[in-house]
């Protein structure tokens, strides 16, 4: 049965975008049929990260009854489908976001796992996210702002009702200043589904508009991406075995190795 997951966070600049760009693109890796949906309709990114910023139908169209929901879908070079929302600042005026839960039905029928961006913070846009969700995950930095609000969040959902996975922390960087998992754990009261550490491979993959999961897919952030795939998909897969080894590493920072590169 298809599944909604919806990416969620209390604030902005956590990794949101990048977590549900990659791990919808770590779940097709593992063969699953996956959707992205942008449903931050103020300042949409996913279109942009994914190479396909201007399309002719978009979440606007759909929200506005404008258009099918599978006439808004488009096929990333990887298998992976998207639906962007529009960049125009003309169709601010026109967002209808609490329509989104009025889909539910026909977002199931295009794949098995739809991902959902939704916007920062805790307005109605983000609440209409999370009123679309049949699951949710909640991404947050290790520091004590972002964790407050990822807190916020939290209990939002469970005020509504809605089934929490988990949290993912990004950026991780491992040095003192930081929260620990298990001190995350104990104040979010939740698993935590991965760290995904700071990693260079990130910003490259943003910069040449694809996920690091197709781009740099042995890198530790691709890594830390199929992990949690896996995870929620209940699939093996075996981080250590997946890593460079020392002769690949060598052909990468000279570019000949197996790296992908965009044409």
């Amino acid at each position: 049965m298809a599944k909604i997951i919806v990416i969620t966070s209390g604030k902005g600049g956590v990794g949101k975008t990048t977590t549900a760009i990659n791990l919808g693109a770590a779940m097709n890796h593992f063969g699953k049929d996956v959707l992205i949906v942008d449903a931050n309709l103020t300042t949409p990114n996913v279109g942009i990260h994914l190479g396909s910023p201007e399309v002719p139908i978009n979440l606007n169209h759909i929200l506005n009854g404008d258009a099918e929901v599978f006439e808004g879908v488009y096929e990333h070079e990887s298998g992976v489908k998207i639906i962007p929302s529009s960049l125009s600042v003309k169709e601010l005026d026109k967002i209808k976001p609490e329509k989104l839960k009025n889909y539910k039905k026909d977002f199931k029928k295009i794949a098995d796992y739809i991902i959902v961006d939704s916007s920062a913070g805790l307005g109605n846009e983000a609440l209409s996210a999370i009123d679309f969700a049949d699951d949710l995950i909640i991404v947050s930095n290790p520091e004590m702002t972002a964790i407050t609000d990822a807190l916020k969040a939290a209990k939002i959902a469970e005020n509504k009702k809605k089934n929490i996975l988990g949290v993912i922390m990004t950026r991780v960087r491992k040095d003192e200043i930081e929260l620990s998992p298990s001190t995350v754990k104990d104040m979010l009261e939740m698993p935590v589904l991965g760290m995904v550490p700071e990693d260079m491979t990130i910003k490259e993959s943003l910069n040449e508009k694809d996920a690091v999961i197709h781009l740099s897919p042995k890198s530790k952030a691709a890594r830390a991406y199929k992990e949690i795939a896996s995870e929620i998909l209940g699939v093996d897969y075996d981080s250590n075995q997946d890593k460079e080894g020392f002769f690949e590493k060598l052909l990468n920072a000279f570019g000949m190795g197996s790296k992908k590169k965009k044409e």
